[in-house]
């Protein structure tokens, strides 16, 4: 009898715990990137902020889930600490909200959210449509679970080995805050663990004092989990959120700890129902700490900040900055993360373009070998890109983030080739003519440097096509490629014509001329590759003769077709 009720039990609670994973995924997939940027744009006061985090957590159902993006904000200094401490504490009354609502007995709706999940998921002709449909099952399987640890439970109530046991591990204050901590860290879920308890505490296996000890358990034992998951070990800063808010927990739970027994006979007398106590309190007691440390978080920022400063380290050049390996279960934000780090790479691009040309006009040799240095970085740089969305690829994708991953990698790819021009042919270029002292003609130097800067326009144009999917600009993009061409026709003419004309400097140079044009105009060709996507997906990229790329297939995925 005891091993069947303690199967069921673990099957409820890992159905439960399914279901609320349905829940987060779906939210973020459906709005990953809007409720990011949401986010990111309520972080004018501490009061914003603290709305926010309730809004976002209540719907993600995940304190840890919203300590893990504005941890990742306060890293990168998007967000300053005391908003960030007011988001964690308005997440963790948002957890109370799906807890507070699940308290009323709600199994009959149950079915009702399977089939409109199912309608919603099989139909939906729009990827949000299906994402909303898998929120609607997560929801009804959390209301399923429930039903089914409350079914499991009732039976087992008069067994006397069961009412032992239970009460041998619950009869202690602490030993209980220590047990619902851990196993909150256990199942990172203070949801799902809150909800076990009202189970436990409506079918009488514990009593309502060890229901209340549980909770600030729980409580305690969701913020561990930011600690070891949304800092980095090799800056102290990053600890500074995730400890602060562990902080105002663990001096919550020791005030209110020591009064347990008042609380919970109070409690009682109010709601004889120990699942809805249970919940009550579970708000009650998150809505209190936020009141008391809301006023105190510009003294517990600054106290933060002098005992976690920030570590003055080398910024190692090659090292991915934004690819954010918790972000890889939400796609949304993940694919957001790759596009940063591409741009990440296409400024180190820009950098080294700027620098051969300066190297090729002033015969600057360190110049060269800067610009020699950066394309290693470059390389460093795509290969994380690349290896980041191959690990995303493994995932389910629907179509636009498929198509989304590809496109990152697409410009990825384009920007390691024009590394590789810069570096193997500008570059080469510029030692040769260092080298032989070579000087360009004042008309030839204009040419180049014109040529040159219309190539650094498109370049800043490229990076804003890739971000937004602006139509105009990627229309001027592909204008712009054909009247460079012509461009290069025109300035090879005149070259020809100066060539004729005798003039040593461009004898002297050119084919150092002349190759430089090229180099510039095969760079520009990769440069505005970004175009293409972006005119195929609002079906204007014209039909051409030329034969379509083969799929790109990343390890562990299928293959994708890359844009043309």
């Amino acid at each position: 009898m005891g091993s069947i009720v303690l199967l069921d039990l673990m099957g409820g609670v890992a159905l439960l715990l399914w279901g609320l994973h349905m829940v987060q995924s779906g939210i973020l997939r459906a709005f990953g990137a809007d409720l990011r940027l949401t986010l990111a744009r309520a972080l004018k006061n501490r009061v914003a902020a603290f709305g926010a985090g309730i809004g976002l957590t209540a719907l993600l159902q995940s304190s840890t889930a919203t300590a893990l993006i504005t941890s990742s904000f306060t890293a990168e200094g998007i967000v300053s600490l005391v908003p960030a401490l007011a988001i964690m504490l308005g997440a963790n009354v948002g957890t109370t909200l799906i807890v507070q609502l699940l308290s009323f007995n709600m199994s009959a709706v149950a079915p009702i959210l399977f089939i409109i999940g199912l309608l919603a998921f099989r139909t939906g002709a729009r990827s949000r449509i299906k994402d909303l449909g898998r929120v609607a099952i997560g929801l009804g399987l959390m209301l399923l679970a429930l039903h089914i640890l409350l079914d499991t439970l009732a039976p087992a109530e008069n067994a006397p080995g069961m009412r032992i046991f239970m009460s041998a591990i619950t009869g202690d204050p602490i030993l209980c805050i220590l047990l619902g901590a851990i196993v909150t860290w256990a199942v990172h879920s203070s949801v799902a663990t809150v909800l076990l308890i009202m189970s436990l505490a409506f079918a009488h296996f514990i009593s309502p004092f060890a229901a209340l000890a549980l909770v600030l358990g729980a409580n305690l034992g969701s913020a561990i989990n930011p600690v070891f998951e949304g800092a980095r070990r090799d800056n102290p800063a990053s600890y500074r959120l995730p400890y602060g808010n562990l902080v105002n927990r663990v001096v919550g739970v020791l005030l209110v700890a020591p009064f347990l027994h008042p609380i919970a006979d109070a409690l009682q007398d109010w709601q004889p129902d120990a699942a809805k106590m249970t919940a009550a309190f579970h708000i009650a007691f998150n809505v209190g700490t936020a009141l008391l440390f809301i006023g105190l978080l510009d003294g517990q920022a600054r106290l933060l900040k002098r005992l976690l400063p920030n570590r003055v380290l080398d910024v190692d050049p090659s090292r991915p900055r934004y690819l954010d390996e918790s972000a890889l279960e939400t796609p949304s934000l993940a694919l957001a993360d790759a596009a940063r780090e591409t741009l990440h790479m296409g400024d180190l691009v820009e950098v080294m373009l700027r620098k051969v040309m300066a190297a090729l006009m002033t015969n600057d040799r360190a110049l060269v070998d800067q610009v020699s240095r950066m394309d290693n970085n470059v390389d460093n740089l795509d290969e994380a890109i690349k290896l980041y969305v191959t690990k995303l690829t493994r995932g389910s994708l629907d179509e636009r983030e498929g198509h989304r991953a590809m496109e990152i990698i697409s410009f990825a790819i384009n920007l390691e080739h024009i590394g590789d021009i810069i570096d193997k042919n500008l570059s080469e270029l510029a030692t040769k003519k260092i080298k032989r002292r070579f000087q360009f003609s004042p008309e030839g130097a204009e040419e180049l440097s014109a040529f040159h800067k219309r190539t650094m326009e498109s370049l800043r144009i490229a990076f804003g096509v890739f971000m937004s999917g602006d139509v105009n600009e990627a229309r001027k993009l592909l204008a712009e490629k054909a009247a460079l061409r012509n461009a290069e026709l025109a300035a090879t003419e005149r070259h020809l014509d100066r060539l004729r004309e005798g003039r040593p400097e461009t004898i002297e140079t050119t084919s150092l001329h002349l190759d430089v044009l090229r180099d510039l105009r095969r760079i520009h060709s990769h440069v505005c590759s970004v175009a293409y996507p972006v005119l195929d997906a609002a079906g204007e990229l014209p039909v051409t003769k030329t034969a379509a790329p083969e799929p790109l297939a990343l390890p562990g995925s299928a293959a994708l077709p890359l844009p043309r």
